[in-house]
């Protein structure tokens, strides 16, 4: 700090979400630049290990142990540099997950400082994920390969030559009474905020309004950096600022909307600060101290670990004793939720895609139960079969039988003319069954129920189930798309069980021989027997195994490696369950973890357009509660760990 003079930088590195192997190689690469210039204090913006629009992945272990392990990384890579490196990243302490700045220099971690002020409102909801620092007492943590104190006081970092700074983030400085108030007036001559704020018209100005405010408010060097390209722009889009005020004037600021990582440096006086502050009295009586009570654990030798606890392969199977009132729930729930969208509405009718297979037909006996309860008339649902290229005798017969036995309207419309003539139009040959194939026709059958809605002043019923959706097994805008999905929280294995249990009440071969028809979207010719050829579970894995993953992954956010030990447990060991035996090869489950890690990720932009559905267990995928998700976010930790097991 020659003549008062501190060189501080802004840093904006470019980020993959939840990609945190190449957002350390992106801050690592930006640290070695200030290093070069001279830089003595560099941060930069909020979660910038992680990604700040990781949204519900926030959740997952496998995130937060890389998020640490990060830390470790940069602390080897800083040893032997001078520079402050001021990183963003999710910290568990006590067991409640914060919002955290790590404070780095020289291979040491010298403070990690939590975020105080949680914005809830419009595209940011932060409390769904993050306690304040309001919620933290102080305490002494073991993170990154050592202890390290942690509390909500201010905290002033005094650096070799005297210069004092002071550490918020984002929100705090929106806040009525930011955190940098009392850095400020504790002693700390510059504050540096890690920022995630998304752009919006008109917004930049008020930004650097309120910096510049602040900056002279507090008469402080003020050093903001703003998360950039490469986050989620899946709902909103950030623009990478970086701004750097003295006293509030603006001394630089970066290029908004750049593609590239960009660095902005500047000297700030703090001499002239200080000798400002000294003119003005109201720092003279705002001073308060901060002590924390430091608590250190002893640590414990690596043992070799066996898991001696029974694991259930079927976590969304209520037990035997429980069936009867679990299924009843579950139709109750399914019911209220349809009748009150009906009700809403004033709708009388309601239009049903009827395959033959599980998901239409559980769809269709809620319908006919909301009809029952609502006091309708049950010929107001129009069950309507489409036959196509892969439709075989069994599911056609069952899907007929069925409607029959239920008394709805029943109306068969065949697809096969609609898509020949579609696949003429679009110069596809009939022959070559690809994607666009099998596509054509689920969007062809899902016109079909629209079109008929509009005609019959009706509302189209989703017959879609929350494993298909975790694992994207749907056409976009095809069977994906409905008015309202009753079927949305229930998986695949718990579906199953709810249409035996109907098929007990009603005794109905129908239903039995329905839930014994092997899951398939009959989007593909039958064999030459005229069976069907084309099994979900041979494409996609088996969905017991699936539904398994899908509990661990989202309901306790488990990584990979976690959910392979329980599933060892679960289905490598012999073991009867529900009177069969349960037994998968650990290659099995392994490339079947691949394929789901795999396919929940690239699959989450057919997720974040959901129809309005009922959640039914503590397991929803609904975009509006229970899983919020950037469409573009990268699965390459979760990958990596596959691959590694």
């Amino acid at each position: 700090m020659k003549y008062g003079f501190v060189k501080v930088a802004a840093a904006v590195p470019v980020v993959k979400v939840a990609d945190v192997a190449y957002n350390v190689q992106q801050v690592e690469s930006l640290i070695a630049q200030a290093e070069g210039r001279g830089v003595e204090v560099l941060v930069f913006p909020e979660l910038c290990i992680t990604g700040y629009s990781c949204q519900d992945l926030f959740k997952e272990q496998l995130l937060l142990d890389h998020a640490e392990g990060a830390i470790l990384t940069l602390l080897d890579f800083t040893r032997k540099l001078d520079v402050i490196s001021i990183v963003g990243l999710p910290i568990v302490i006590n067991g409640l997950l914060y919002n955290c700045a790590a404070v780095i220099q020289g291979g040491t971690l010298l403070g990690i400082v939590p975020k105080t002020y949680l914005p809830n409102y419009a595209e940011f909801y932060e409390k769904r994920w993050f306690a304040s620092s309001q919620d933290l007492n102080p305490t002494e943590i073991y993170f990154a390969g050592g202890p390290v104190t942690v509390s909500a006081d201010p905290k002033i970092f005094v650096t070799a030559d005297g210069m004092k700074f002071g550490v918020e983030i984002c929100e705090d400085v929106w806040a009525p009474i930011p955190p940098s108030n009392n850095l400020a007036v504790a002693g700390a001559d510059i504050i540096f905020n890690l920022s995630a704020s998304n752009e919006l018209l008109g917004k930049h100005a008020y930004l650097k309004s309120l910096l510049a405010q602040q900056s002279a408010r507090t008469i402080s060097g003020y050093v903001y950096a703003s998360a950039g390209f490469g986050e989620s722009t899946q709902d909103v889009v950030y623009g990478g600022n970086a701004l750097i005020f003295e006293n509030g004037k603006l001394l630089i600021e970066g290029d908004r909307f750049s593609f590239q990582p960009q660095i902005r440096s500047v000297q700030i006086d703090v001499e002239k600060l200080r000798v400002e502050r000294r003119q003005n009295t109201t720092f003279i009586n705002a001073q308060r101290g901060a002590n924390s009570q430091m608590i250190v654990c002893k640590p414990v030798a690596m043992r070799d670990f066996a898991l001696e606890r029974t694991i259930n392969p079927h976590p969304f199977i209520p037990k035997e004793e429980e069936m009867h009132d679990t299924c009843e729930e579950i139709l109750n729930i399914q019911v209220a939720g349809l009748a009150k969208r009906l009700y809403h509405i004033n709708a009388k009718k309601a239009v049903i895609g009827i395959s033959g297979g599980l998901d239409s037909t559980l769809a269709l006996l809620v319908t006919v139960k909301t009809f029952d309860k609502l006091g309708l008339d049950r010929k107001g649902i129009l069950g309507i079969t489409m036959p196509g290229f892969g439709t075989t005798d069994r599911t056609h017969n069952n899907a007929v039988k069925l409607m029959e036995t239920l008394g709805v309207t029943i109306r068969e419309i065949s697809i096969a003319k609609a898509v020949t003539q579609h696949f003429e139009d679009i110069g596809h040959d009939k022959n070559n069954h690809d994607v666009t194939y099998e596509n054509s026709q689920a969007r062809e059958r899902t016109q079909i129920l629209m079109d008929v809605a509009n005609q019959e002043n009706a509302i189209v019923i989703g017959t879609g189930d929350l494993s298909e959706l975790a694992l994207g097994w749907a056409t976009y805008n095809g069977d994906h798309m409905s008015m309202y999905g009753v079927n949305a929280g229930i998986p695949k294995t718990l579906i199953q069980y709810l249409v035996s249990y109907v098929a007990g009440e009603m005794a109905t071969e129908t239903l039995l021989d329905i839930v014994a028809t092997p899951i398939s979207p009959e989007l593909i010719p039958a064999d030459e027997q005229g069976n069907i050829k084309q099994k979900t579970e041979d494409l996609v894995g088996p969905y017991e195994l699936h539904d398994f993953f899908i509990y661990y992954f989202l309901r306790y956010g488990f990584s990979p490696k976690k959910i392979f030990l329980l599933a060892q447990r679960a289905f490598c060991t012999p073991s009867v369950i529900d009177g069969k035996e349960v037994l998968y090869t650990e290659d099995v489950v392994k490339k079947w973890l691949t394929t789901f890690c795999r396919r929940f990720f690239n699959q989450q932009f057919k997720r974040s357009c959901l129809p309005d559905g009922p959640k039914v267990g503590s397991v929803s995928l609904s975009p509006r509660g229970d899983w919020r998700m950037p469409s573009d976010a990268s699965s390459a930790l979760w990958l990596k760990e596959c691959e590694s097991l």
